[in-house]
């Protein structure tokens, strides 16, 4: 490799994680202020015991979880609908499925806002009270995540081998056996794949989240920029490192696993062309 393009690579590679390892160093940092004074791990304990953090937190990781599953399994079901559209009427939904995707998340937070404040007057009419909170948090993030979750799936159902259901369905399974064993486990990865990027989308939301989130529930987005106008808490340089070291060792352990999986069906085939040359 040349100079010009290690340089190239470390640039970029500094560009990526600088800000991230600034972070991390601040979040062992003895004081409060910008200056680095000394080594602590005090903000890491007293994280814990942060009520306001400790919500935003628990608000994010459930907001994120439950809309991420509904969606996904509304989203799994929308494909398996496009699959079986002409191609006219599947062109048409597909070109409005991407609008959610590539309109400005401006537009959406505030879009949901108003319907939100449109609906809290219809119930209000009806005698219920509908305020800001989990319900239109959790609406909302279902809502841009659904498409993220077709577009996934749909490319899988596209590579279904149609033959392996027929085949167990030969084999003796009913139409609802070979759904769950052959044609879930077939679109796996595509599901997965969905699943996990609306969890990570849902997450790192701020935009749609400022905008239909309530007073009593915030998710840490929201409450991290409600800190910038002040000061942001060293606590919340803790609780980030935290969570890019979690992401980190996820995505070492998924790595790991794809290769002893890759690792075992090289074994299996190597083990299937010597049975068949014997």
């Amino acid at each position: 490799m040349k100079w010009y393009s290690k340089t190239y690579i470390g640039v970029f590679l500094a560009f990526l994680y600088l800000p991230i390892m600034i972070l991390i160093i601040f979040s062992f940092n003895d004081t409060k202020g910008r200056t680095f004074t000394g080594f602590t791990t005090k903000w890491f304990v007293q994280l814990f015991s942060d009520a306001a953090v400790m919500d935003a937190l628990w608000t994010t990781i459930v907001v994120a979880l439950v809309s991420s599953v509904i969606a996904t399994v509304m989203g799994t079901a929308a494909a398996f609908g496009l699959e079986k559209m002409d191609a006219k009427l599947k062109s048409v939904v597909m070109n409005l499925t991407y609008v959610p995707i590539i309109n400005p998340e401006i537009i959406t937070g505030v879009s949901f806002m108003l319907l939100f404040v449109t609906a809290k007057k219809w119930f209000a009419t009806m005698g219920i009270d509908f305020q800001f909170g989990w319900t239109t948090l959790i609406l909302a993030h279902i809502t841009f995540n659904v498409p993220y979750i077709i577009l996934n799936v749909l490319p899988k159902l596209r590579q279904l081998d149609h033959s392996l259901v027929e085949a167990a369905m030969d084999l003796g399974c009913n139409p609802l056996q070979a759904f769950l064993k052959v044609t879930i486990h077939e679109i796996r990865p595509g599901i997965m794949a969905g699943f996990l990027m609306a969890l990570t989308f849902s997450m790192d939301d701020f935009v749609v989240s400022y905008f239909t989130t309530g007073a009593k529930h915030q998710t840490l987005s929201v409450m991290i920029y409600a800190m910038t106008k002040k000061r942001v808490s060293p606590e919340i340089n803790a609780l980030s490192t935290m969570i890019f070291i979690a992401v980190l060792a996820v995505l070492v352990i998924v790595n790991l696993l794809e290769r002893r999986n890759e690792k075992k069906l090289k074994q299996v085939s190597l083990k299937g062309k010597d049975g068949a040359a014997q």
